[in-house]
């Protein structure tokens, strides 16, 4: 039985080994807010907000996340009892729409500490079954198609077994040649749009099909499934749908329009842990592949993500690279690093997230720190 007993939010930044750019903008360095959630047994769990500075891929952003977590989240968890963390999706959603990141961080943390109450992996009581979940890159916007493909190989080479480019308008075709030619035909490359088309650009679409892709991911507009299901149509490759998908309804309308044909499900993007595993289910029944997007998390937001990806039906490798991608140094330990053959370890004999939280390193970091109570709530 789980007890709230405080809400810590900390938000720390993180400089990125090199500034991320997609169709949308560019990230130089990464605001993040992290959740503990205390029981009142004394024991912990972590979570992360993974809501950007911008709108640009979602409505909602860090700061929209700092305001509506102790306002709206906070009260619907603190102090209440859950028997398992399962449970708490139902309290955050009465009577509250929208805000999925904000309502996610809190969940998994809650999730994080369920596990390391019961004292297994988060992994295992997700229903985890991988010892192991294989790796993908996602590769920024570069300046020329030179520069991609040369990333493009050396990612390869270090054994990396998805390549995703991010491509825009005037930055695809000539890119993704180039990162083809650079990988080879056993290089596994995928497009992203993050939406920065429409069905004007059929023409472009029908080229990039040629390229024997695994994957387009979201090349239409970030909230719809009925032109997706229209470009399908038009298309062999898989369409691959990301910010459509924002709750197992979306999955089902996808599923039965026939807007793509694989899923990435990133549990902030739809609310938590429980949505995700629920997409999961229904995708596996529907025989609909899944993988696990990456949002440039810490090392406590791919805790979560590894846990996931260790579900059976995510059957293509995830954004799950190691902390040395992103950070010149993570906030957990061990970092999360990647063997030769691309894969990740699922640490799934250790309880809760399987790494430890760097405190002192996170509280060196941090630029803002609240603490939550449900008395503090009442004054």
């Amino acid at each position: 039985m789980i007890h709230l007993e405080q809400l810590i939010l900390r938000e720390i930044r993180l400089p990125l080994v090199e500034p991320f750019q997609i169709s949308s903008g560019t990230t130089p360095d990464r605001r993040i807010m992290l959740v503990e959630a205390i029981d009142k047994s004394g024991a912990v769990g972590w979570g992360e907000c993974v809501a950007g500075e911008a709108p640009n891929y979602s409505p909602e952003t860090i700061d929209v996340a700092l305001l509506m977590i102790p306002q709206q989240v906070a009260p619907r968890v603190l102090g209440r009892d859950f028997a398992h963390p399962r449970d708490v999706r139902a309290a955050l959603d009465e009577n509250f729409r929208g805000h999925n990141m904000s309502k996610a961080a809190v969940e998994m943390a809650l999730w994080a500490l369920g596990a390391e109450m019961n004292g297994i992996s988060l992994s295992k009581m997700l229903g985890g079954t991988r010892e192991k979940i294989p790796t993908g890159i996602s590769l920024g916007i570069q300046k020329d198609p030179e520069t991609i493909a040369a990333k493009a190989k050396a990612a390869h080479d270090q054994g990396y077994q998805k390549i995703k480019v991010k491509i825009k308008p005037g930055k695809d075709l000539e890119y993704i040649r180039a990162v083809c030619e650079a990988v080879g035909p056993d290089g596994h490359v995928m497009a992203d749009a993050n939406n920065a088309y429409t069905l004007d650009d059929l023409d472009t679409m029908k080229t990039l099909d040629e390229f024997g892709l695994i994957m387009i991911e979201q090349p239409l507009a970030w909230d719809d499934v009925v032109q997706h299901a229209k470009l399908q149509r038009e298309l062999k490759t898989p369409i691959c749908l990301d910010e459509s998908i924002t709750g197992r309804a979306q999955a089902r309308d996808m599923i039965e329009l026939g807007s793509g044909r694989i899923v990435n499900i990133k549990a902030g993007r739809v609310g938590g842990l429980s949505e995700s595993v629920a997409i999961h289910d229904l995708c596996q029944e529907h025989n609909v592949p899944v993988w696990c997007g990456g949002m440039l998390e810490s090392g406590i937001g791919r805790a979560h993500n590894v846990a996931l990806a260790s579900l059976p039906n995510f059957s293509l490798p995830g954004d799950v690279s190691p902390s040395a991608r992103y950070w010149a140094q993570d906030i957990v330990s061990p970092e999360w690093t990647m063997d030769a053959t691309g894969h990740v370890a699922v640490p799934h004999d250790k309880p809760g997230l399987g790494v430890e939280v760097d405190r002192a390193r996170v509280e060196r970091l941090s630029v803002r720190t609240e603490s939550i109570t449900k008395r503090s709530l009442e004054h």
